[in-house]
């Protein structure tokens, strides 16, 4: 008799047992200011054999965006399913109140260990308390290794974070001789200047840097016999620190790499033109791991567009920009976007104020002003645009790829512009984001992570910065 008392518990023991090696591991591999379009498998100029590698064995999607085109709020975006406004991380350098739950508690309430190794630009801890490891602010692929290894023996599912500090400025990681100054293409947003081929090259090799460790964390994965029951996931970030894209809502800005492999259950080779955004993902990883729905969440779950089991995600995803709080960045110069498949639709709240930041300051966009002052109309146009946006902006992205033809004052578009404009103010008004309001709050938004006993943070502040 107290032999069968234990047959329920041991059937009970084998399930659990069952479900904790079906359930799958999560290996998400961000990059750091990098622009969607110069990876290999996006067409770009960059050598990426390990990313183009994963695209051939999984899904690239073709539309996916974040929220903010900074690091700090991408982030927050990421591990707590919200939009930036939403949460309170929607300046740079920022947090969440302490009552946020995050990706952390999520996944540790279902048996993950939940890791985080490389950049962090988070808080409060208490939120975010992942496993940490890095080397400056890089992955650190020893504790990488012991994780998978540990994970391997105890049949516990993972959930890690490999964050790369590439190819965020300095480009100072790689080999540049690989790029030519003199060979490259340059975007046609680009001023051609010796400072711009210098610095692209640079760029394009930290890209590559990037890409070897993309290729070591899915060598670890192998070597631990990992691979076939890890859903791993490479985003590019916001794009680079260059004009028109990191601190923009252009798509150069918002729009993402995104390249998923899932042996299985991701078709290989497979291409998605569904819209998708960074907040999706975390109600993906809940999804996957068989966690129940959280309604608190702002994003939905990909699993159905990874499947194959549809093309469509959603109709319109959404952007924002704050400058208050960012180095060189205006007093004020808050962006908000909405996109389709078709169009973008772009707000400036000040139009009347000039469009800094740290990309403004740099030796790069420096060359781009001497050569306007020196009678380079092209120049002159182009520092003009960046430094100087309209009210309201729209553009056909399809045919205009780079944003550059303003739709907005068009008459025969109005229609779509009077759409997009309800549909942004509808998000706007489901965030809690007051427009301007919410930009000039955003130094409040800031408190926890500044540091002002300095002289020179206080200087800082006063200037209206605090890190890119």
């Amino acid at each position: 008799m107290n032999a069968l008392r234990f047959v329920p518990l041991l059937l009970l023991c084998c399930a659990t047992l069952q479900a904790a090696e079906t359930r799958p591991n999560f290996l998400f591999i961000i990059a750091d200011d990098c622009t969607f379009r110069d990876l290999g498998c996006y067409g770009g100029q960059a050598h990426t054999p390990h990313i183009d590698r994963l695209a051939a064995e999984g899904m690239l999607f073709r539309r996916c965006f974040q929220a903010a085109p900074m690091c700090s709020p991408t982030r927050h975006n990421i591990y707590t399913g919200l939009y930036p406004v939403k949460s309170g991380a929607y300046p740079n350098h920022t947090f969440v109140p302490d009552d946020t739950p995050s990706v952390v508690q999520f996944l540790k309430s279902s048996g993950y260990r939940v890791a985080l190794s490389g950049k962090r630009h988070i808080g409060p801890a208490s939120v975010f308390a992942f496993e940490y490891s890095g080397v400056k602010n890089n992955p650190d692929m020893r504790a990488i290794d012991r994780l998978f290894g540990e994970c391997r023996q105890e049949g516990t599912p993972f959930c890690l974070f490999a964050c790369s500090n590439e190819p965020h400025s300095p480009w100072n990681k790689g080999d540049a001789s690989r790029y030519d100054p003199g060979q490259l293409e340059l975007p046609p947003y680009f001023v051609d200047t010796p400072e711009t081929r210098a610095d692209l090259s640079n760029y394009l090799a930290e890209i590559t840097y990037f890409d070897g460790q993309v290729g070591q964390c899915l060598e670890l994965l192998a070597r631990h016999q990992l691979s076939d029951n890890t859903l791993v996931i490479v985003v590019s970030e916001q794009g680079s620190g260059m004009p028109f894209a990191k601190w923009t809502c252009y798509d150069t800005g918002l729009q993402s790499a995104c390249i998923a492999r899932w042996p299985g259950r991701i078709a290989a080779g497979s291409v998605s033109e569904a819209l998708i955004e960074y907040i999706d993902f975390l109600p993906t990883f809940l999804a996957a791991a068989g966690h129940q729905p959280e309604p608190s969440l702002q994003g939905k779950s990909l699993l159905p567009v990874l499947l194959g089991q549809t093309n469509h995600h959603k109709d319109y995803v959404f952007g924002e920009m704050t400058t208050r709080g960012i180095i060189n960045g205006s007093p004020h110069f808050g962006i908000r976007s909405v996109r389709s498949a078709e169009y973008k639709y772009i707000v400036n709240f000040t139009p009347e104020v000039e469009f800094t930041n740290a990309c403004t300051q740099s030796k790069l966009f420096q060359s781009w002003v001497r050569a306007a002052a020196a009678g380079n109309e092209e120049a002159a146009a182009k520092v003009r645009r960046y430094q100087h946006r309209p009210a309201e902006e729209l553009y056909a992205v399809n045919d205009d790829v780079f944003e550059w033809k303003n739709l907005a004052e068009d008459p025969r578009y109005a229609a779509v512009k009077a759409q997009l404009k309800e549909q942004l103010a509808v998000w706007m008004k489901v965030q809690g984001d007051r427009g301007q309001a919410t930009e000039l709050a955003a130094w409040e938004h800031q408190k926890r992570a500044r540091r002002p006993s300095t002289k020179a943070a206080r200087k800082n502040r006063q200037a209206g910065g605090m890190s890119n």
